[in-house]
């Protein structure tokens, strides 16, 4: 069966999607949702560990947590970058307050963290607050094809 693996973000179930649907409004098969939203989707440390793992599309991961000044001053930038980027990069967060187990697991040592993933491998790792710009031109350096 062609087409890319990507674990829904919001029931964590495996999808394979035709390429040339990325950008048009792919949704899961199980729960409806839009695979590729444009929007950053805060996910579980299940969902995160699966999409890590599985997705064939590049899933950048921001390491955040509430109590985090840096943090809430780069989540509208974010978010930003998601829209920019959707089709090509799907933007995750993960709370590290609620999620302790997955930033030990990851190494984080200061948030906010942003992490590249494709199939399993980390292909890029940036600490540090960034405006939308700064998440976009990671993200090309990181994912270059």
């Amino acid at each position: 069966m062609a087409g890319l693996k990507l674990v829904c973000l919001h029931c964590a179930q495996t999808n394979r999607v035709p390429e040339e649907k990325l950008r048009s409004g792919a949704k899961c098969g199980t729960c409806g949702v839009a695979l590729i939203s444009g929007k950053a989707v805060e996910i579980d440390a299940a969902t995160f560990a699966k999409a890590a793992r599985t997705d064939e599309v590049p899933l950048l991961v921001d390491f955040w947590a509430p109590w985090c000044g840096p943090c809430r001053m780069m989540a509208p930038e974010f978010s930003k970058a998601a829209g920019q980027l959707k089709g090509l990069v799907r933007l995750a967060k993960v709370n590290t307050q609620d999620h302790q187990q997955v930033s030990q697991k990851q190494g984080i040592r200061g948030i906010p963290t942003m992490i590249g993933y494709v199939k399993g491998r980390e292909k890029g790792r940036q600490a540090g607050a960034m405006q939308a710009a700064q998440i976009e031109a990671f993200a090309a350096q990181t994912f270059r094809r």
